[in-house]
């Protein structure tokens, strides 16, 4: 059931209740926010961005007030608030997403005190002044006419309000009127808006998550605020790749446990690699956006500062290629374990989500794929066993949103691979999930891995630093060199016949190894080819595919 606002309470509840209209107004503003996104990229994803921030906010949120057992005490503004943040925090997407997560923080700073102070309104005043002036002390290079200036607005807004003895609601409905506005006047602040004839893309969502705080606290719903300057789909560049604003071509964000010190230091480093630089986080957890030319630089900053993590490289070329085409029928998001196969994936037309070892992708990560690859049919290869419970999540969600969701279920990246071999955009969507379906089911898929301990397996007791060889996921060779423990594994996989073999080699793994199996193939299987290819960072030493 949906929860009812309590006008001028400021508690827990009020918080989720602002969640969730939050939530429901960014998703109704999203496809229009999209479409006005100019700057700081035209990328034509502000609105999502926004949205999966706020879902990852009320995610973590719905968890934190989950926990209370029947005669617990309820649970504090203080906890809820914190729960909010940290949920924006680890989910934040792209520019606006991140300034968005730390506009939370900043509030979150103020109401998250324990015990909270007696008085709601000045409280809700000091709080939206803190997000502001935290947001714009995270934005490395800020700029006038963006969401931090309707920020800003709304913050002296409320003061005004709190000042003339107002409760909380009347701070937020002056808060969102002052952000209102402040979003008019924003095509006169910054050229590129003017020039496109929209208003800021990123303020768009503020009034939105604003206009959800003042009906959390009065009861009251705000009128329909369409998004204003937007006649039709705003000019794109002629030459879909050429960087706006001739700007860095990728975009970088990760999280990243560091110290205070470290940070400041990347900071200097990543400002220097490129533009849009936002940092925002603490107590040892950040979120990091920046946009560069060299992403490796960026992230290699973020190894040496501490442990980066969830890390999202985008290529603006490709995000402005499907903003300007129209929507496309159909098209194919993989999970793969490397970043050589997530280039592999993208040159076959799909859009890759890259995992980490030991790292699961969350189903919103998946959604934000699947919603990034703006398709009207979407055919999605979680590409591990342990993944097809989130994807099966990320497509129910994805239906939701009107995009018909199929999801083949892939168990090693190798089928994924075979898969997209056979994926054919011209034929019914039935048809090509069960060709897909067919050509991952044939193919059988070995990893080799070294042990980290003794342990008992299904092929024997093995040593730490043994070799061991998995076929379809259990272990049937343990061995103690890599190339001799392949071929024993390749040897049991065509035993039951095979037309190609499929290697992916790791990132430590040299090329001679590849060059001996490819030769021990050849000599005991003629009529066998094989395809070579390097995986990448985070890819297990060697993946085999035979189908």
């Amino acid at each position: 059931m949906p929860h009812e606002p309590q006008p001028h309470t400021l508690d827990a509840e009020a918080v989720r209740t602002w969640s969730s209209l939050a939530v429901a107004a960014l998703g109704r503003a999203r496809e229009d926010i999209d479409a006005i996104n100019v700057y700081p990229v035209a990328d034509a994803d502000t609105g999502t961005n926004l949205l999966l921030t706020a879902e990852s906010a009320g995610r973590a949120l719905d968890e934190a007030l989950g926990d209370v057992t029947e005669g617990t005490p309820p649970t504090s503004l203080a906890r809820a608030v914190r729960a909010y943040a940290h949920g924006a925090l680890t989910g934040a997407r792209g520019n606006s997403g991140t300034i968005l997560a730390q506009l939370l923080r900043g509030v979150a700073d103020v109401l998250g005190e324990e015990p909270a102070p007696r008085e709601p309104g000045p409280l809700l005043a000091r709080a939206l002044t803190r997000a502001a002036e935290s947001a714009y002390a995270a934005v490395a290079h800020p700029v006038e006419g963006t969401m931090l200036t309707v920020a800003a607005a709304a913050a002296r807004a409320g003061r005004t309000a709190e000042a003339a003895a107002g409760n909380a609601a009347d701070v937020a409905r002056a808060a969102y009127d002052g952000a209102r506005a402040a979003l008019a006047e924003t095509p006169g602040q910054l050229p590129a808006l003017g020039r496109a004839g929209v208003v800021d893309a990123g303020g768009c969502g503020v009034v939105a998550v604003l206009g959800a705080l003042w009906q959390a606290l009065s009861g009251q719903e705000p009128a329909a605020e369409p998004v204003r300057g937007r006649a039709g789909p705003v000019p794109q560049p002629p030459e879909p790749c050429a960087h706006a604003q001739d700007g860095p071509g990728y975009e970088v964000i990760y999280l990243l446990e560091a110290s205070d010190e470290s940070v400041a230091a990347l900071r200097t480093r990543l400002d220097g690699l490129g533009d849009s630089l936002v940092v925002i986080g603490g107590d040892g957890l950040w979120n990091v956006h920046v946009h560069v030319d060299d992403p490796g630089a960026a992230v290699e900053a973020g190894v040496v500062a501490g442990r980066p993590y969830r890390i999202r490289i985008t290529h603006f070329g490709d995000e402005r290629r499907r903003a300007r085409a129209e929507r496309v029928q159909r098209a194919v998001v993989a999970v793969v374990p490397g970043e050589g196969l997530a280039g592999l994936c993208g040159e076959a037309g799909a859009t890759a989500v890259l995992a980490r070892p030991g790292e699961v992708p969350a189903a919103a990560e998946l959604l934000d794929a699947v919603r990034r690859a703006h398709a009207r049919e979407v055919v999605l290869l979680p590409g591990a066993a342990e993944l097809r419970a989130v994807a099966a999540a990320a497509a129910e969600q994805a239906r939701a949103d009107g995009i018909r969701v199929a999801v083949v279920p892939t168990r090693s990246a190798v089928q994924g691979l075979a898969a997209l071999a056979v994926h054919d955009p011209d034929a019914t969507f039935d048809e090509d999930v069960v060709a897909m379906t067919a050509a991952a089911g044939a193919t059988r898929y070995g990893e080799l891995a070294v042990a980290e301990s003794r342990s008992f397996t299904s092929a024997g007791i093995c040593q730490a630093g043994d070799v061991l060889g998995l076929i379809d996921g259990d272990v049937a060779v343990i061995g103690t060199a890599l190339a001799e423990t392949a071929e024993a594994v390749l040897e049991r996989m065509l035993g039951s016949g095979g037309e190609l073999v499929t290697l992916v080699l790791g990132p430590e793994v040299p090329d001679a190894l590849a060059e001996r199996l490819e030769a021990y193939v050849q000599h005991g299987h003629l009529a066998v080819d094989t395809a070579t290819y390097r995986g990448g960072r985070y890819c297990a030493p060697l993946l085999i595919g035979v189908e």
